[in-house]
């Protein structure tokens, strides 16, 4: 049986909130995602209001089981939701340095929860639009599944502003929706960087990699 089928959910409700909204006017109602990613189990506390909260969707662990992660150095996780991504970082990996951002104030609360629960101690979340809450820091790793819902004009910000946040020789990794991630996904991460290739593929989505 594939490992996304192991996932257990102990508890959910509809989704009220569009995930991108900075203050979900919903009340939360929690759920507990169960599930392993890299050979490594986590508990993810999930809420209304906050993207994917029945489990740790396709495309988020797509990116997680593909993403290649510094030995050393600072790595941003931009639009966390509940944390997935960059606390599976931090957890794989005790020596970086591992910042969440999102807009969505639930979802920041639930990812300093959930980093908490999983022992990544090396993580920090903050909240604010895009890059607004880091603009005084680079990184040796960006690690995005973009709000899509949300417009392609925020996921072009977030591929178009990245390189200024990062070190040279970083790595870029975004995982989108094979559907529509082909010519124009690729030809903005061209614009932003002058490179990019796939590094994985799966259920529907791939993982874009640029370097600086």
């Amino acid at each position: 049986m594939e490992e996304r089928r192991k996932e257990t959910v102990i508890r959910n409700t509809d989704v009220a909130d569009h995930y991108f909204t900075e203050h979900p006017k919903s009340k939360p109602r929690y759920g507990l995602v169960q599930t392993s990613l890299r050979g490594r189990r986590f508990e993810f506390l999930t809420a209304s209001g906050v993207f994917s909260m029945r489990r740790v969707d396709l495309g988020t662990r797509l990116l997680i089981e593909s993403m290649v992660l510094p030995a050393e150095g600072s790595v941003l996780d931009v639009g966390c939701g509940y944390g997935a991504v960059g606390i599976a970082a931090a957890v794989f990996n005790l020596s970086l340095q591992v910042m969440l951002v999102d807009v969505n104030e639930r979802a920041v609360w639930l990812a300093r929860q959930n980093a908490t629960m999983n022992g990544a101690h090396n993580v920090e979340a903050r909240r604010g639009r895009l890059y607004e809450p880091v603009n005084d820091i680079v990184f040796d790793c960006i690690l995005s599944n973009p709000p899509l819902s949300a417009g392609m004009e925020t996921v072009k910000a977030i591929i178009s502003h990245a390189p200024e946040m990062m070190t040279s020789k970083a790595l870029f990794q975004m995982v989108v929706k094979s559907k529509i991630a082909g010519e124009r996904f690729c030809s903005l991460f061209e614009e932003a960087f002058g490179n990019v290739k796939v590094s994985a593929r799966e259920s529907g989505y791939r993982v874009l990699v640029s370097k600086k």
